[in-house]
């Protein structure tokens, strides 16, 4: 096992542009917005709502931006009416959803919480993705590596984990190759552009990947 593995590459699905930076990426990247009623912009995090989509990456720095420079009425050339703190709408929203999906993993049996069992899973090779609590103990998360060719998972808090396994905190998850893991997965990298901004991440952090540095 080593640190700083990252998922093996698969097809991202569509393209979308981000009316912030004007880059083309694929979908799983951005987040998507509707007009509702009285043309109030609202984040639709599964990607289902009605209407027609309003594309913005999945980083905190673009969503100011297109809230500053009222980049949305823009797109939808339409008045646009941006609710007050639509940003950490979304992180709330984002959060919650990484919520929701890792417990799923954890009823199918896919997703286990606690240092020994999470250990154990690693050393079988049985995990694909290690989850760490941000602000757990760093001395106690670096006896834990990331699964080679896995992925890692930093940005959430103690209780926001505990949530997911049903306890009052949790520092240590690991997720295996269920159904549910390339989601949570991909949605847990939307939630880390509005948690930590690139040019604040670790030095040599892989693409796509974990945030931790080599060591």
């Amino acid at each position: 096992m080593t640190r700083g593995g990252t998922r093996n590459e698969r097809p991202d699905g569509p393209e979308r542009k981000c009316i912030a930076t004007g880059e083309v990426q694929p979908a799983t990247g951005l987040i998507r917005f509707v007009l509702g009623r009285d043309n109030q912009v609202a984040p639709d995090i599964a990607g289902k709502l009605p209407g027609r989509g309003i594309w913005v990456s999945a980083t905190r720095s673009a969503l100011d931006k297109a809230v500053r420079k009222k980049l949305f009425a823009r797109a939808a050339k339409a008045p646009a009416q941006v609710p007050e703190g639509l940003v950490d709408e979304v992180e709330r929203q984002l959060v919650a959803r990484v919520i929701n999906l890792i417990s799923l993993a954890r009823k199918s049996g896919d997703a286990v919480a606690g240092y020994e069992k999470v250990k154990d899973m690693l050393q079988k090779e049985e995990a694909r993705v290690l989850i760490q609590a941000e602000d757990g103990s760093s001395r106690g998360k670096s006896k834990l590596s990331t699964p080679h060719y896995g992925s890692y998972i930093g940005w959430l808090t103690a209780d926001e984990l505990g949530l997911a396994f049903g306890r009052e905190t949790v520092i240590h998850a690991a997720l295996g190759a269920g159904g549910l893991t390339n989601r949570i997965v991909d949605e847990a990298r939307r939630l880390k552009g509005l948690r930590i901004e690139p040019a604040v991440m670790a030095p040599g952090a892989a693409v796509g990947g974990t945030g931790r540095r080599e060591g």
